[in-house]
């Protein structure tokens, strides 16, 4: 087209000087007109070339995504066909073992089925197992605290029974040395009086001294009223050969102890009620009567202190 334009141009100038105006004119107005087709197919072949890179560019891109799509296509294929094997070989494998196992799929089914009652069963009795043992857990925990209640009542007892002991010892220390021991064992208090403190030989008469120590400790268990006192009499091994009244050292055993209690009964401030007198003769020595010294100390008379056990003895019904 621009050759097509130069070889116009060039005839123009060889015959401008030998042409008409009329066709010079004309020439020049198909001139622009060329000139102006030639500007519009550049800009269309620029259009043109612009379409035909992005083209190009799309038909890449769809290549790669072509290309991409088809290698996931190739190992979905692959993958199916492998899976497709292996189904395969299951179901040989599965209608092989149907067909040669059934006797012994039945009976695995049997089995499983006595194992699942079994197993049904051991539920059931771990269930009832675990209940029992919450009881259990409940009944213990509620022991634990009676349990500790009644520790707590003991150990308050111990340490009345203790102040009381130390009272009766600071009220009776003008005779120590003299046949009389306060002690306190296995929560009760026991006071202990010789003979020679309380009564001549083979007499149930307490004599003015023994009296005295008697209403000392009389004093004392009036400030303890609920405390329970049984008053026991022992003798040594000597047969007793006195009074035609008695019967021997059971009766004299006896006849001491009440005469205790009968002292203590001037107190009125002491409950007779929690009085006990009891005569043991000579069963329940605490020295050897082979020695003279031995038998002095099995004469005697026992105040044995106990504290009232109703709280405990109810908190123990309740273990």
């Amino acid at each position: 087209m621009i050759k097509k334009l130069s070889l116009i141009a060039l005839a123009l100038c060889l015959t401008t000087s030998c042409v008409s105006k009329k066709i010079y004119t004309d020439l020049e107005d198909k001139y622009a007109n060329l000139k102006k087709e030639n500007r519009k197919l550049l800009d269309q072949n620029r259009d043109l070339e612009s379409a035909l890179n992005e083209a190009n560019n799309q038909l890449a891109s769809l290549q790669k995504d072509y290309d991409q799509t088809l290698a996931q296509r190739n190992q979905l294929q692959d993958d199916y066909q492998a899976t497709k094997t292996n189904l395969d070989n299951l179901k040989a494998s599965y209608e092989a073992l149907e067909k040669n196992s059934s006797a012994e799929i039945s009976a695995n089914s049997k089995k499983n089925r006595e194992l699942l009652a079994q197993l049904e069963a051991k539920e059931q009795a771990l269930a009832a197992e675990n209940a029992r043992l919450e009881k259990l857990k409940k009944e213990l925990e509620s022991r634990s605290q009676r349990v500790a209640e009644l520790e707590n009542v003991i150990a308050a007892k111990d340490a009345n029974m203790s102040k009381l002991k130390d009272a009766i010892s600071k009220a009776l220390t003008n005779f120590e040395g003299k046949g009389l021991t306060v002690e306190q064992r296995n929560g009760k208090v026991y006071v202990s009086m010789e003979n020679k403190l309380l009564f001549e030989s083979g007499s149930w008469a307490v004599g003015a001294q023994g009296k005295q120590a008697v209403r000392q400790l009389g004093s004392v268990l009036a400030d303890n009223p609920e405390i329970d006192i049984l008053i026991e009499g022992h003798t040594d091994n000597v047969p007793y050969k006195g009074n035609a009244q008695l019967s021997g050292n059971w009766d004299l055993s006896t006849k001491r102890a009440t005469a205790i209690v009968n002292i203590l009964r001037e107190n009125e401030a002491i409950n007779p009620e929690h009085l006990t007198a009891a005569g043991r003769g000579e069963f329940a020595p605490v020295a050897s009567n082979d020695t003279a010294e031995g038998k002095a100390k099995n004469r005697r008379i026992e105040v044995i202190l106990t504290p009232k056990l109703d709280e405990i003895s109810k908190l123990l019904n309740e273990i």
